[in-house]
């Protein structure tokens, strides 16, 4: 008996981020991220909902899709990778790390449930590509799924990370007001990858059919343009 077995997505998720570069580098990170999930049609069912409004979080199963067409083209997972919070340049178990590029692409996050509208859900705190491939969705059992005494790792050292962020009220006003503390909060995180620190770069993200240019000296984000 062979132990391959093909998955299909039962849904996507609709998120702010149509490039990889900004999105959070967990689920959480950013409560104030909205998203919606819309199933497919073959799972467009109500009655594959019922009793999930009695939950406050799910998890999602999915897809880093991106990954997945770069293994199609040809490319090869790795037994190590290189964590960008600690600067790109030391070397982890790829089994110690969320690193997207694992042996079958699969991420796994933990959302809030801010809704139900018909068959869409929607999310606060995703920490996924607009239109990512969704597999599976199972409710978040706080007796059994969270662990405060449990230990970090390596992501210890850089868990309290946080920029200041400098924004003009002028240039923030180009948002729509529910998208601004979203927005805020990807900064804070610090989009870069942990090597690169040079002040003079402007560099550009694509946050909600905006783009935002900002640089960074030292521990200082400041936004120039939203466009």
């Amino acid at each position: 008996m062979s132990d391959a077995y093909t998955i299909h997505p039962i849904a996507r998720i609709r998120t702010d981020f149509s490039d990889k570069f900004g999105i959070p580098r967990q689920s959480g990170l950013v409560p104030e991220l909205t998203a919606r999930i819309v199933f497919e049609p073959d799972y467009r069912d109500p009655n594959a909902l019922a009793g999930l409004e009695g939950y406050s979080h799910l998890w999602l199963i999915w897809q880093f899709s991106t990954v997945a067409e770069e293994y199609a083209a040809g490319k090869k997972w790795r037994p190590t990778v290189r964590p960008p919070r600690l600067g790109g340049n030391v070397r982890r178990g790829v089994f110690a790390t969320r690193s997207p590029y694992r042996p079958n692409a699969l991420g796994l996050s933990c959302v809030e449930l801010a809704g139900i509208e018909g068959c869409d859900l929607l999310v606060k705190g995703a920490d996924l590509l607009d239109g990512t491939p969704i597999y599976d969705i199972k409710p978040y059992l706080p007796y059994v799924d969270a662990h405060p005494d449990a230990r970090g790792g390596f992501t210890e050292q850089t868990a309290g990370y946080a920029l200041a962020v400098q924004c003009d009220e002028a240039l923030l006003d180009k948002l729509p007001k529910e998208k601004r503390a979203a927005l805020l909060g990807v900064l804070k995180n610090d989009p870069r990858p942990a090597y690169q620190h040079d002040p003079e770069r402007v560099y550009t993200l694509d946050f909600g059919g905006h783009k935002v240019r900002f640089t960074v000296a030292g521990q200082t984000l400041t936004v120039r343009e939203i466009l």
